[in-house]
């Protein structure tokens, strides 16, 4: 059974190895990384934990029991109770509510373990699938999205609050 971890520096090769499989499948629905965040991946995978760090950002692997990376999921500008959400699954896992069911457990997460409020994540009008997954995940549809908030590309933002679930 695939694990939700939280990005450390021995995953470094399996992120690699997942956007590298997955770099076609991604590019059909969101943006391309371009060719220089693959050339330069070292240096950019070590920012990240220098930012997660920080505490700004939290970094989630979703990793299958071979030890490969399954999905990529994302809380950033962690701020006033807030934070935005992001992922991407592998092509190999799509269809199976693996990204529905990180989501949720994300959601947990950021609530217990960060005491947030409330995740917000924008998603692209062609990206059918992933506004299914919010929705299943308990997101509910706020308005547009800038272009800008999607790599250029026209969509829509999801909150889902998290008070709610408190007990």
């Amino acid at each position: 059974m695939a694990e939700l971890v939280r990005l450390g520096a021995g995953h470094a090769k399996a992120v690699l190895a997942f956007e590298v499989e997955n770099r076609a499948f991604f590019a059909r629905s969101i943006s391309d990384r371009g060719d220089a965040y693959f050339e330069r991946f070292a240096e950019g995978f070590d920012a990240l934990l220098a930012e997660q760090a920080a505490g700004v950002c939290v970094f989630s692997v979703l990793i299958d029991d071979d030890g490969s990376v399954l999905g990529r999921f994302n809380m950033v500008d962690i701020e006033d109770g807030s934070a935005v959400l992001g992922y991407r699954v592998a092509e190999r896992a799509t269809g199976r509510g693996v990204a529905t069911a990180a989501v949720r457990e994300l959601c947990e997460v950021a609530r217990v373990q960060f005491g947030l409020r409330s995740l917000r994540a924008a998603v692209a009008h062609t990206n059918a699938a992933s506004q299914r997954v919010l929705v299943k995940a308990g997101f509910v549809l706020v308005g547009p999205a800038d272009p800008a908030d999607i790599g250029g590309n026209e969509g829509v933002w999801f909150r889902r609050d998290l008070l709610s679930e408190a007990s």
